[in-house]
């Protein structure tokens, strides 16, 4: 049986690297921004045609800091927005799947607990700007919307949040998932058990310091999603 080849966005990327370290099962061909510029619609192109994928699995964007989304915001447009809209208009013409990693902060992160078909209101510019990127892949039905909530291990910060809820888990436990998810549509919400930021880190990091996240933070408390619908494919 051959496998589906899936070109891979952002491979210089911190999800990209250990994609390419860990993973077993997948065919994947991973660009740069040196041979896939994705402000560019020709460049696209140009590496679509060398490479003929079946899928389009597209993790390049613009995530940390998140003050870079509120200060720099022509930037945040244009990597995450404007780049996932070309993206999706050459997928288009090639007829080729997209698979587009966002995040979790589309949600409001008040209520907690959030389904897939819940109202998306996103509470920071970083947010915005993937629910951007959203709104064009969305349009396009040969797709599927990754809203993940995931990071480095060992978990980077030297204190975590006791009070703040959410679903992180780490890039090696998307590598392993992701070829069960793949083949889906729609939109899948993608994360780990449902606890504190705090509680996930020191399952892998016991130096970690407990700290409350307070007002001033502007911190929404109740991130976590509800990952149901992700079970059923695992």
């Amino acid at each position: 049986m051959i496998k589906k080849k899936i070109l891979v966005t952002g491979g210089d990327g911190r999800f990209a690297k250990i994609l390419k370290i860990k993973n077993k099962n997948l065919n994947l061909y991973f660009t740069s921004k040196k041979n896939c510029n994705i402000l560019n619609i020709k460049s696209i192109s140009n590496i679509i045609k060398k490479v003929k994928p079946d899928i389009i699995l597209h993790t390049a964007g613009l995530s940390r800091p998140m003050k870079i989304h509120e200060k720099e915001i022509n930037k945040s447009i244009a990597l995450n927005i404007i780049g996932t809209a070309n993206l999706v208009q050459v997928c288009n013409i090639f007829n080729i799947k997209i698979i587009y990693f966002s995040t979790n902060y589309v949600y409001e992160g008040k209520k907690g607990n959030y389904k897939e078909t819940d109202p998306v209101k996103p509470f920071n510019n970083y947010g915005l700007s993937k629910l951007g990127g959203e709104c064009s892949v969305a349009m396009y039905k040969n797709s599927l919307i990754l809203r993940i909530t995931m990071t480095e291990k060992p978990f980077l910060h030297k204190k975590a949040f006791s009070n703040l809820i959410s679903n992180y888990m780490f890039h090696e436990d998307l590598v392993k998932i992701l070829p069960k998810i793949i083949n889906k549509e729609g939109i899948l919400n993608v994360g780990g058990k449902t606890q504190s930021v705090y509680d996930f880190a020191k399952s892998k990091n016991s130096n970690v310091k407990k700290i409350k996240a307070k007002k001033r933070d502007n911190f929404p408390l109740r991130q976590d999603m509800n990952i149901s619908k992700l079970k059923k494919f695992l």
